[in-house]
Formats: structure tokens, C-alpha cells, sequence
């Protein structure tokens, strides 16, 4: 399947925004020194992954900090080789027991509904995919709010029906970078 992957490098000047092969990627700390090199100083560095408009991702380098990770949809994402490294790292995160007690978390809320609510047909459950990674959002939605992007903003981007090619353009406008990423597409 075919990927689009970009690095975008925070600078004095605004955003520098390059496309990247992710060929020798294995691993986070391999993607995670592929931004820092094109860091400038210890400034954020953003790595924007799209698969054929399937999902996307991005992740966050400050510095040395710990990269911030977050997945337009982590069950698909799962079921390939580059979303993959991403969304077990995110499922290693959590710990695996918060993903193994979502029908518990789910069976406590719908205790919480009105009696109305209980007459309707309850749910199985939160969907999940490949070794049971959520369907849906995934991560750190809170990633890109320091540049002007809300929480919900970017769920929103990433909900049914969301086209992640458009979705990552979006992105990239809020960010004023959105002419430049286009022009690397």
C-alpha cells in the first residue's frame, strides 16, 4: 500500500516541511531520530503519515522528550507495517490491561444512563481490530493544541467518514504550512 510521509520542522521563520521515505523505519526511536535530525535547535518537529487514505498519523519530537503519538484510526492503522510500530507503542503506553478493560468501562457507563436508555438495545462493546487495538482515534489528541488545533478539532478530523489526505491538509493549513505540504505531495 502506498504511503505519504512528510517531516515538518519547526523554525524562527514558520514551518519546514519536507517529504521522507520511511524505508529504514523499524521502530519509534528510529522515527523519532528521523525528525530530530531535521530539527533545528530542540524546536518541535511534526511527521505527518498517511496510508492511501485509509488513516493517518502524527507524530510529535521535542527535543529529547518522549515522542507524542496520535492515530486517526488505530485498528487500521494496526494492520500495517509503518501504523503498526506506531499503534503498539501506543498500546504498550496505555497498558495493555486499560484496552482489555474498555467492556468494563463501557458496562460502568451505560450503569450511569437513565432508565429511558436502559430499554434500548445496549452495545457489545467498543470496536477493536488487530490485537485489540480500539477502532477509532488513538493517542494523544492533545498533540498539535500548542499550535492552535483543539483536541476535538482533530477527532473531529478523524472521524466515520474522514478522507485522512484531507484531513492532513487541514492540519496543515491551521498550522500555516498548508501550501507548502501540498507542494511536497
Amino acid at each position: 500500500m502506498a504511503y505519504f510521509a512528510a517531516v515538518l520542522a519547526r523554525t524562527e521563520d514558520g514551518w519546514d516541511v519536507s517529504e521522507t521515505e520511511l524505508d529504514a523505519v523499524e521502530s519509534l526511536a528510529d522515527l523519532a531520530d528521523l525528525a530530530r535530525e531535521a530539527a533545528q535547535e530542540d524546536d518541535s518537529v511534526l511527521v505527518f503519515i498517511e496510508q492511501e487514505d485509509a488513516w493517518f498519523a502524527i507524530v510529535r519530537v521535542d527535543g529529547e522528550e518522549d515522542p507524542r503519538i496520535f492515530v486517526s484510526d488505530g485498528a487500521a492503522a494496526a494492520r500495517s507495517s509503518y501504523g503498526s510500530v506506531l499503534t503498539d507503542e501506543l498500546v504498550e503506553q496505555a497498558g495493555e490491561s486499560e484496552f482489555d478493560d474498555l467492556d468494563n468501562l463501557v458496562a460502568e457507563l451505560d450503569d450511569e444512563d437513565s432508565a429511558s436508555e436502559e430499554e434500548e438495545d445496549e452495545d457489545d462493546g467498543p470496536a477493536v481490530g488487530p490485537g485489540g487495538v480500539p477502532v477509532g482515534p488513538l493517542g494523544d489528541s492533545e498533540i498539535l493544541a500548542e499550535f492552535g488545533l483543539a483536541a476535538k478539532d482533530l477527532v473531529d478530523l478523524s472521524g466515520e467518514g474522514a478522507v485522512p489526505g484531507d484531513a492532513l491538509a487541514e492540519i496543515a493549513d491551521a498550522l500555516g504550512c498548508g501550501e507548502i505540504l501540498e507542494a511536497v505531495r
